[in-house]
């Protein structure tokens, strides 16, 4: 497979450190608010990611944890925490809070087909993790003690700035929200890692540590959840190209200080979903959630598609009108799904080309779009109705669009009050009016289409014989 690496910033072979396993991380939400639609494009695409490497055989392991402490409202470690700003909003506990938006977060995947992780692991159950990982940093001289906080020192490293040959003003185009100082850091860049008074405020979550009460910064969650679930060695590491900088740049630096080896080789992140104003933020006030798609009349799959349809790293600009044209050609789709017919069977070896074909498009850097067209190209194959059946359900171990279960849902509206015994009277009137029309006897064959007309059953000719629904 190739898959291009922000980290050398080019495509390159996916290399895994054991043969056949695949260690991945993916950063999962901060679980203050609902996640709108532009968060829910990277776990798009980091699930077909997932389920293709499935597909081709590999055994997964993917990890996410669930941020429910130590998220501050800037990237750069300011301001109030987010699930604290999410308790006041709601005058709920953060863990009412944290409870309620992790399972909302959940549901919404369900709905947009999204595989669960094999590991979920929220940050208040590792807390003696995250002590420990900065304990030994201290121990090892990459942290020090300010202002009753800990931070990492990135003077100790050669290269802080590991996503190409960017400056800090490049990349903070990344950043969801503005920087400020911090007057207790020794370099500009530096982050912390357990914060104390200085950050206390009116924190509702806080534990004991060696450096007095307090509770852990947001960037070494995911370095130590990941180490514990995926091992000291990580295959690959996925976001939103907002994580790059400064959040993956920082769990990159105390990762590999921690560990005193290079960490994962491989990093996914997945580019921004616009709206009309730019990027979509929660920040702006009403934001677009599948909730507020369901209550228009979308299906949360034709967001799925939708998102398909685009590369992973490309930005993605969102408009009801786009979202609208999604919908025409899912239900297309669809249609012409449901017009297969579901007798017979599938020829394995004449499918094998489609498949190969299939396999070219997501192993060439995840095309999906490319994959969409492999979908169409099946339709058009000169292959039976039973092979083409055979490989959308191949396809959609991948695409997960949910394609046969609605091709299915238009057969049975269509056939809907036709009884098992009326569909056996009806195929065996056809049976007999085909033997009729064989032997040339014209009024037996005009007389059951007629009583078939009369009933409001349609026929139709296909190259796969008389086909027939309910007008």
């Amino acid at each position: 497979m190739i898959l291009y690496n922000t980290l050398g910033q080019k495509k390159m072979e996916f290399k895994t450190h054991t043969p056949g396993k695949v260690n991945m991380y993916t950063c999962g939400p901060t679980v203050y608010h609902y996640a709108h639609i532009g968060n829910l494009r990277t776990y798009i695409m980091e699930d077909v990611l997932d389920k293709f490497l499935r597909y081709e055989g590999y055994d997964v392991n993917r990890v996410m944890n669930i941020t429910d402490v130590g998220h501050l409202a800037s990237d750069a470690d300011t301001g109030e925490d987010k699930m604290l700003k999410g308790a006041k909003r709601e005058k709920k506990t953060v863990l009412e809070i944290a409870d309620f938006y992790t399972k909302a977060f959940f549901e919404d995947a369900a709905k947009l087909n999204i595989r669960t992780p094999d590991v979920v692991m929220p940050a208040t159950r590792c807390i003696p993790e995250f002590i420990n990982m900065v304990t030994v940093l201290l121990e090892k001289g990459y942290a020090y003690e300010a202002g009753g906080n800990v931070y990492f020192d990135t003077s100790k490293l050669d290269k802080y700035y590991v996503f190409g040959n960017q400056t800090e003003e490049d990349l903070a185009v990344g950043v969801r929200d503005s920087v400020e100082e911090d007057e207790f850091k020794r370099n500009k860049t530096d982050f912390v890692l357990w914060f104390t008074k200085s950050k206390f405020d009116d924190q509702e979550l806080k534990w004991e540590s060696p450096w007095g009460l307090g509770y852990p910064g947001w960037h070494i969650e995911c370095s130590a959840i990941s180490i514990k679930h995926g091992g000291e060695y990580l295959d690959l590491h996925c976001g939103g190209v907002d994580n790059a900088f400064p959040h993956h740049t920082n769990e990159i630096a105390q990762s590999e200080a921690f560990l005193g080896h290079e960490w994962c080789p491989h990093w996914f992140h997945v580019l921004h979903l616009l709206d009309s104003t730019g990027k979509m933020s929660k920040s702006k006030g009403e934001f677009l959630t599948v909730s507020l798609l369901e209550s228009k009349g979308y299906d949360p799959l034709v967001y799925r598609m939708f998102c398909l349809q685009s590369h992973y790293r490309k930005p993605l600009t969102f408009t009801f009108e786009s979202l609208d044209n999604a919908v025409v050609a899912y239900n297309k789709l669809v249609a012409r799904i449901a017009a297969l017919d579901t007798e017979g069977e599938a020829d394995a070896d004449a499918a094998k080309e489609y498949q190969q074909k299939f396999k070219d498009a997501l192993g060439n850097d995840l095309n999906t779009s490319l994959g969409l067209t492999c979908l169409y190209d099946v339709l058009k194959a000169p292959v039976s109705d039973a092979t083409k059946l055979m490989l959308i359900e191949d396809f959609e171990k991948v695409l997960s669009l949910g394609l046969l279960e609605a091709a299915e849902k238009i057969r049975a509206e269509k056939n809907e009050g036709v009884s098992d015994d009326e569909a056996a009277e009806i195929e065996a009137l056809i049976a007999e009016r085909q033997k009729a029309r064989a032997e040339k006897d014209w009024a037996t064959a005009d007389r059951i289409r007629d009583e078939l007309k009369a009933r409001n059953i349609v026929l139709e000719d296909t190259p796969q014989g008389i086909k027939w629904k309910k007008a």
